[in-house]
């Protein structure tokens, strides 16, 4: 299947699957879709598998055990797509699907707790469950001519971005943009080892990552997956997004809080890569204040910027790097937050910080910036940070959504190892500056990128001048949200200081 002819197959489908949003909300109905993209795809698996044992001879549904070994999961013929597009027109065809996802549960242990069973919900009266079934009917997307070509993780990708798209989820709660993943995955490069997300929401740093070893001829099995998701439908969205992808990834028994329940406490990893939702606020700072993660200082009570940065940090091995998204409040936000962030200097962790642009997530237009933090510094690079500022890159795919192409990711990568490596690297007026430890702390260990990199007249001039507001009119929103948090702590202390007076 040709690129164009993927495409047009992606917005079909979209656009047929998208008529049921009236009849449930949106959060609701990305679990159907889902879930029965999930059945259709180890069907197809199961079937061509199937077909193959028969023709040789060997047996088809006594030989279990030849599944397994193919990594393929075992489907039992109540819950073979054939058999729900036979009965896809009976009006019990929500409990069919049910019965079928609890018969794969059980034929497949490893799958057990994960599958969403809710077709038979009230909630879903409304919703035409036959015309979806006979919508997927007649792709295959579970097949090895598809897995080469993974379309099913094409498919499942593109409706992750829609579903965000379409659901006000704050920073993409459940979905980070393709592009933004990428620019982390191309500056880490996780060739092996063990990669770490404390709040993966539906898996997206894992397959990006699985996607680079592949893009490097690699070996994915060199690398080792362990994950943690507090929303527990969002977590069963993941365990179904690494099964597809063949990744036998580690996201716990269960969704749990990170914070309160950290379930992988002995865990060491090479590469951390997250998107934590931003800017938390009740995030039970007050049950874990001798938590010892909090090296370098008590995260504030209203804001759980800083306890990701250091549950993070606490994560990495002795060489380990990070590479996480953060709201750009964090980079100069005074009070408590000031303190972590210049002991974090002080304790040279901070390897890069990047601006990213505005308009990159679905559904909130604030920039943000990731952060690469790293433990074993190159000796040229120690007392050093790398500032990359890259508002002014992307392109504005729709009317509110801007992505960064794949020059533009190769450029931020390209500087960041050019300084790594200490091969050819350049300041670039504008872009990227390397300043030392001292020059941070003559700006208040403040680390808005605009603060070193200066600025290249022709490039501001070269912005049209509705771009130039949005993001001026952006950054002051956000700054005058960060001033008014400020404001209200500073009360509270005062406030406290009387009472005590």
């Amino acid at each position: 299947m040709k690129e164009e002819e993927l495409k047009d197959l992606e917005k079909r489908l979209w656009e047929a699957a998208d008529k049921m949003r009236g009849a449930v909300p949106v959060s609701d109905y990305k679990f159907i879709i889902l879930g029965l993209i999930f059945l259709k795809y180890i069907s197809d698996a199961f079937e061509e598998k199937y077909q193959t044992l028969v023709k040789d001879g060997l047996g088809g549904e006594e030989d279990r055990h030849r599944y397994e070994a193919e990594h393929v999961f075992y489907v039992p013929v109540r819950a073979r797509w054939g058999y729900l597009n036979t009965h896809s027109k009976d009006p019990h065809i929500g409990k069919i699907i049910d019965d079928a996802l609890d018969e794969v549960e059980r034929e497949n242990p490893s799958l057990e707790g994960v599958l969403v069973k809710e077709f038979n919900s009230p909630n879903y009266r409304n919703v035409n469950l036959g015309e979806i079934i006979d919508l997927f009917t007649g792709i295959k997307i579970g097949s090895k001519e598809a897995q080469d070509k993974d379309i099913l993780g094409r498919i499942y990708e593109y409706f992750l971005g829609q579903f965000a798209s379409k659901e006000l989820q704050k920073g993409g709660e459940f979905y980070t943009p393709a592009c933004l993943v990428r620019t982390m995955v191309e500056i880490l490069e996780p060739y092996q080892g063990i990669v770490y997300d404390p709040a993966c929401g539906s898996g997206g740093m894992f397959v990006q990552s699985l996607k680079f070893i592949q893009r490097h001829q690699g070996n994915v099995n060199n690398l080792s997956i362990y994950g943690q998701e507090k929303n527990p439908t969002t977590w069963k969205i993941a365990k179904m997004n690494l099964v597809i992808r063949g990744i036998d990834g580690n996201l716990g028994q269960f969704a749990d809080d990170t914070f309160h329940n950290d379930l992988h406490k002995r865990l060491k990893a090479n590469f951390v890569l997250a998107n934590p939702p931003f800017n938390i606020s009740d995030w039970g700072q007050e049950k874990l204040k001798k938590d010892k993660r909090w090296k370098y200082g008590i995260p504030p009570k209203g804001n759980a910027n800083f306890a990701w940065v250091q549950h993070m940090i606490s994560k990495l091995s002795r060489k380990g790097k990070a590479a996480v998204i953060l709201a750009n409040g964090s980079l100069s936000v005074g009070g408590q937050s000031e303190k972590i962030r210049k002991n974090l200097i002080e304790g040279d962790l901070v390897d890069c910080i990047l601006s990213m642009p505005a308009n990159l997530f679905y559904t909130v237009t604030i920039p943000c910036s990731i952060w690469i933090l790293n433990k074993n510094k190159n000796k040229k690079q120690k007392g050093k940070t790398l500032f990359i500022d890259a508002r002014n890159l992307g392109t504005m795919v729709t009317r509110k959504l801007r992505e960064l192409d794949e020059d533009e990711i190769e450029k931020i990568a390209t500087t960041y190892h050019k300084y790594q490596d200490d091969k050819n690297y350049e300041d670039i007026a504008g872009f990227c500056k390397v300043a030392t430890k001292e020059q941070i702390e003559e700006n208040n260990y403040v680390l808005t990128p605009g603060r070193y990199v200066g600025t290249e007249e022709q490039k501001i001039d070269a912005i049209p001048f509705e771009e130039k507001m949005e993001i001026l009119t952006t950054n002051l929103k956000e700054q005058f949200k960060e001033s008014h948090k400020l404001e209200e702590e500073i009360e509270k202390v005062l406030e406290a200081i009387g009472h005590g007076i």
